[in-house]
Order: C-alpha cells, then sequence, then structure tokens
C-alpha cells in the first residue's frame, strides 16, 4: 500500500514521520476493532493470550475470534472508519498539503495495521498526503478473515517483537538521502506512545520531535533527559492539539 520512494520528488526540505493510533487518530485502532464483537467485549480466555511483546500475535487471535462470530470486512471498516481525529489533526494535514510542492515529504510509521490504517485515511480523504506507509501487512482471506501479519523481525529490546519504529526509521532515512544525493534540512516526527520514543532516539539536534504532551513518548523523553543528559538530541516540541504543531513548523519553513 506504499508507494515506491522513487517517485517521490528529490528536492523535499523536510521529513515528517506519523504515528497513526492516538497520535492521528484519538483511540487504539485495536482497542475499538472490539466493538464488533459480540457484546462489544472479548471473552475472558482470549484476552488471557496475551503476552507482554507479543501483541501482533494476541491481535491474531483476535481477529479470527471475530471472523467467526460473523464480523465481515464491511463490519470492520465501518468501525475504523468512525475513530475520531485527535485534536487539529485534520487542519494539520491540511497545512501539509497547502504547503509548496518541494516542502515536506510525509510517511506513516504504525504498529497497526494496513487495512485499518489505509480504511481510517481514506475515509478522511488524506490518504494521498503519505508518500510512504509502513505497518503491519493485513489481508482478508478467502474465508472473508482479516489475516495480519508481523511487519518484521529486529533485535532492538526496547520494542514489540513484530516492528522496531527506529529500524523502521534509520533505514528510510538513510535509502532515501542515498537516493536524493543529500540530507534532509530536519526531520520531524509526530508520536504519542513508547514505541514512538525508540525512533525519536534516532533524530539529531537540528530535528523536532513532537510527542503528545503527557503520553509515553512525552514522559520518557522527560525521564531521559533528567537520567541521562545529551542523549536525546532533538528538539522536543509537545502537543495537545494538531495545530500545535502547525505553529512550530510555520517558524522552521520560513527560516
Amino acid at each position: 500500500m506504499a508507494s515506491h520512494s522513487a517517485s517521490i520528488s528529490p528536492n523535499k526540505r523536510f521529513l515528517i514521520f506519523f504515528d497513526f493510533d492516538e497520535t492521528i487518530v484519538d483511540e487504539t485502532s485495536d482497542d475499538v476493532v472490539v466493538e464488533a464483537a459480540p457484546g462489544q467485549h472479548l471473552p475472558g480466555w482470549l484476552k488471557d493470550t496475551y503476552r507482554p511483546g507479543r501483541y501482533n500475535e494476541y491481535m491474531q487471535r483476535v481477529l479470527a475470534y471475530l471472523a467467526e462470530q460473523g464480523v465481515t470486512e464491511s463490519d470492520l471498516r465501518c468501525i475504523m472508519e468512525k475513530i475520531p481525529a485527535s485534536p487539529g489533526m485534520l487542519t494539520l494535514f491540511q497545512f501539509l498539503r497547502t504547503r509548496p510542492a518541494h516542502d515536506f515529504e510525509v510517511v506513516l510509521v504504525s504498529d497497526a495495521n494496513t487495512f485499518f490504517v489505509d480504511a481510517w485515511l481514506r475515509r478522511a480523504g488524506v490518504r494521498q498526503l503519505f508518500h510512504r506507509i509502513f505497518t503491519n501487512p493485513a489481508t482478508f482471506n478467502k474465508n472473508g478473515r482479516l489475516v495480519l501479519r508481523p511487519f518484521h523481525s529486529h533485535e532492538c529490546q526496547r520494542c514489540p517483537d513484530n516492528m522496531c519504529k527506529q529500524v523502521v526509521v534509520r533505514d528510510y532515512v538513510a535509502r532515501r538521502t542515498q537516493e536524493r544525493g543529500r540530507p534532509y534540512q530536519r526531520i520531524f516526527y509526530v508520536g504519542d506512545g513508547a514505541n514512538d520514543f525508540c525512533p525519536a532516539l534516532s533524530l539529531g539536534p537540528r530535528d523536532v520531535a513532537f510527542p503528545r504532551r503527557d503520553f509515553p513518548m512525552h514522559r520518557l523523553i522527560t525521564e531521559t533527559h533528567e537520567a541521562m543528559p545529551g542523549e536525546f538530541k532533538a528538539v522536543t516540541v509537545p502537543w495537545v492539539s494538531g495545530e500545535d504543531v502547525i505553529m512550530r513548523l510555520r517558524k522552521l519553513v520560513a527560516e
């Protein structure tokens, strides 16, 4: 579902990454999908199968259970489309869309899945804004079940087994820098969760991390500044609304 990076203009000044759950949308899609279950809750035996670091495997079982209960592709799409955007996020997307073509390369990195992400973005009318989307692959099989697979494997001790966003971000930045023949002026990362802290660690002192205020990413950055000064290099700009992000981006693009 991701366009090939070779087709992206090499002239973009800035690269901006977005998380999806509780960043672009104001809820967690994996939690919302439970609304499709009988009585809008999962049985205890299923919830008890969750193991730390293996959430992707757990969601594979949840999706299998939903299919067994007669939940269809249309049901899942309808639920995803109803998730509200985070405050000011659609305004932020409009800002990015109306900037000159050489300003922003926009990338999404999510531990959700291709179906959930694509359903929401298309309903919101913002799918075309994203040059690349990195998330766990999910496709419907011949029985109508949404089959979820891990994005990759990695050796990071900080992240869940199926996705380390820092690996994704580092690899993408390295490949695009080589394709472009030069680095970006600045890199931005907009997120909220603990798994957004890891990729933000790879940002440099000219880059900006936008953690959602008082969410895990923000707390981890604050704790790191206190415990290991200099370890987290990026400028930190907490956000409550997407308009907080716009305010900082306006200043930076004008420099």
